[in-house]
């Protein structure tokens, strides 16, 4: 069980040092928040939850090993009182949602203000959401049945599929990706091949420019 202090422990994940620096300085000038370790991998994540069982996780959903939505899955797995705030620079229309569901309680832009920064802590620290309202809207409509804010193919895609479409967009071949998300060549091409059905892309040519087009329009 993760006792209750005077000061919250937290742990940032993100692959850029100057970026985990950055969320370290802004943390470290409140007395009651205190940054326990930082990591750079899914894999070091665990490790450091496990070892720190920290009150927060400060998570990125872009990782150069492993994947945030996985992350997050097994934080919650493995140490479910551990509570997790996503810190993103993708806008929140595209991760937010799936973050949800895998268990974060809050979504941040990387872009938003030192205030907002600590807002989302204290607020998810609470147990409480942390999200936009037009977030909040699209939840809401979802559970009373309306399925209007589902007619985007994109949301078709399963999280891992969303993410090889994503490092399709960023020129990653197939043997990257499968080495960044720790699978192998065989799977990822499964998965490019349900993502060319979903999205009713013809051949693999298309489906770079639409991955392109896609990252152009949601960063």
């Amino acid at each position: 069980m993760i006792g209750k202090s005077a000061v919250s422990r937290i742990l940032i994940v993100d692959d850029h040092a100057m970026v985990r620096e950055g969320l370290r300085m802004r943390i470290s000038a409140f007395a009651d928040l205190d940054v326990c370790a930082e990591a750079c991998s899914e894999e070091d994540a665990m490790k450091l939850v496990r070892e720190h069982l920290p009150e927060l996780a400060i998570v990125d959903i872009s990782l150069k090993s492993g994947h945030g939505i996985d992350l997050i899955k097994r934080i919650k797995s493995h140490a479910p009182e551990t509570k997790v705030l996503v810190s993103s620079g993708f806008q929140e229309s595209l991760y937010a949602e799936r973050a949800l569901r895998a268990g974060a309680l809050g979504y941040l832009n990387k872009q938003d203000s030192g205030e907002k920064v600590i807002e989302a802590i204290r607020t998810v620290l609470k147990g409480e959401r942390y999200v936009s309202e037009e977030i909040t809207n699209r939840l809401v409509a979802q559970a009373l049945g309306n399925k209007s804010h589902n007619k985007n193919p994109i949301d078709s895609l399963t999280d891992r599929e969303l993410e090889i479409f994503r490092l399709i967009g960023n020129g990653l071949t197939s043997g990257k990706i499968a080495d960044q998300l720790m699978l192998s060549s065989h799977t990822i091409d499964t998965h490019r091949e349900n993502i060319k059905r979903k999205l009713g892309v013809k051949n693999a040519a298309e489906l770079s420019r639409q991955a392109v087009q896609f990252l152009l329009e949601n960063s």
